[in-house]
């Protein structure tokens, strides 16, 4: 099916922020939009009040006739949903074409240009950045981030004119197969998902194919020394990036006053005094890979200087809540070894005369068991180490692996301690505090309003 023909679009599962971007893009194409979902919500409200049909029963009755058209409907389902659920079943026995989010997107990928972001870190906000430099430009773009964007406060963006759509390429369960990317950066390749994988071997392997499925008028741009055997097809030129080494990289580095200025150096076009929205370290990488997608896209050298100042980031990555003279806090979703490293030689660089203190929620009992001796390294870079117990997210217990292999394997003469999340409150507000940054991908998020309330009355 081709997604211009689409005269209809339903969802199952209509209100999640990934499936809520693609009802968006649809009513944005002129599709008839409705679906199902299992609550009511802000999200869905706002849907409706955009021009979707939303309902909150499972009833093939209240599916519109239009949906019911199989020749030009598309299907589009949560994983979950049930099998069971009346509305898929009507789909699946009447012969509808059903696919998931991820598929979606390897078919817009078709009818236009995707420029994708891939690699086991740094994905989102090199993806959103890159989404800001061709929104700030001539060009536009399409967008599918996988975080909520600082500048626009959404994950979606959209052109009616440009024939580009940037999306966050996402490995996990070997979604990023779908795609057909004109441009693709990857970022890294470092284990991760071995739950799901099985051996670091099968890892690379899905990235190796990743490569394959680019097109053939197309680019891949891969960070210097990543572990990566490419198999691109004839036609696709390769680069190479990296901070100090690569086709794309920086020059001339000066950090200092709360700013990051460098000067960008690229096939396309050098440029000079790049200055970061957001002055971490890490982001002179991702600025770089954002920019070689931007100049790909036909992004002028003008537009690029111009917007980077501009990016506020992205929520929950390297994201500043009180930066103050004397007291600073930040709320990373870092939860992989590599990416705790990145983020903390990032802050103890903006701030190398500060105490920084870490709280790390661990994210799976399989990646804590996995690489809780990497987590112990990266997370000795602080000065001050808090731990959470594990977020399971959709695992259950493994016997055994506990927060404390992490804290066992903690650097000697590091101050640390293991608690809960109940306990955390306190002990941050008996502590004398001068860079505080959580990490972790669980629900230790949610309690980043009360941090900052304890921090500033303190």
């Amino acid at each position: 099916m081709n997604i211009n023909s689409i005269k209809s679009v339903y969802f199952i599962g209509a209100g999640g922020i990934g499936m809520s971007a693609l009802v968006r893009y649809f009513l944005s194409k002129g599709k008839k939009v409705a679906g199902y979902d299992r609550t009511q919500s802000e999200l869905t409200d706002r849907l409706i009040e955009e021009g979707a049909e939303i309902h909150y029963e499972e009833n093939i009755s209240l599916i519109p006739e239009e949906c019911k058209d199989k020749e030009n409907t598309l299907v589009i389902y949560t994983p979950a949903i049930p099998l069971t659920h009346k509305e898929f079943v009507y789909f699946k026995e009447n012969g509808f074409e059903i696919l998931k989010r991820a598929q979606v997107l390897g078919m817009i990928t078709k009818t236009e240009k995707g420029l994708c972001v891939a690699g086991t870190h740094g994905k989102t906000t090199t993806s959103t950045l890159t989404a800001h430099l061709l929104h700030q430009s001539h060009i536009g773009c399409n967008a599918f981030l996988g975080g909520i964007s600082k500048n626009y406060k959404t994950n979606l963006l959209l052109s009616d004119t440009s024939e580009y759509v940037v999306i966050e390429a996402d490995e996990f369960d070997r979604s990023f197969h779908w795609l057909t990317p004109f441009a693709t950066v990857i970022t890294a390749t470092d284990s991760d998902h071995l739950d799901i994988y099985g051996t670091r071997e099968a890892y690379l392997e899905s990235f190796n194919k990743y490569t394959s499925l680019i097109r053939p008028d197309g680019y891949l741009i891969v960070k210097k020394g990543i572990d990566l055997s490419p198999r691109v097809q004839d036609g696709v030129k390769t680069y190479s990036y990296g901070i100090n080494e690569g086709d794309f990289k920086a020059e001339n580095i000066r950090i200092g006053n709360g700013e990051i200025i460098f000067d960008y150096i690229s096939p396309f076009g050098n440029i000079k005094d790049i200055k970061l929205g957001v002055p971490v370290y890490v982001n002179i990488e991702n600025g770089i890979a954002a920019m070689a997608l931007a100049q790909i896209a036909g992004v002028s050298n003008e537009e690029i200087k111009s917007a980077m100042p501009t990016f506020g980031g992205v929520d929950r990555r390297f994201d500043f809540k009180i930066k103050e003279d004397n007291l600073v806090f930040l709320s990373d979703y870092a939860h992989h070894p590599a990416e705790i490293k990145q983020s903390i030689s990032s802050i103890k660089a903006l701030y190398p005369d500060k105490k920084v203190t870490a709280v790390f929620q661990p994210h799976l009992y399989t990646r804590t068991r996995d690489f809780y001796k990497e987590f112990a390294e990266s997370l000795s870079l602080a000065d001050e180490i808090i731990l959470l117990d594990i977020y399971p997210a959709r695992e259950l217990p493994i016997e055994g692996v506990t927060s404390k292999l992490i804290y066992d394997n903690i650097a000697s003469g590091k101050t640390k301690s293991l608690c809960s999340k109940d306990e955390l409150p306190e002990i941050i507000r008996n502590k004398d505090i001068e860079v505080l940054i959580t990490l972790g991908a669980g629900d230790i998020d949610n309690m980043v309003p009360q941090i900052y309330n304890i921090l500033k009355n303190k």
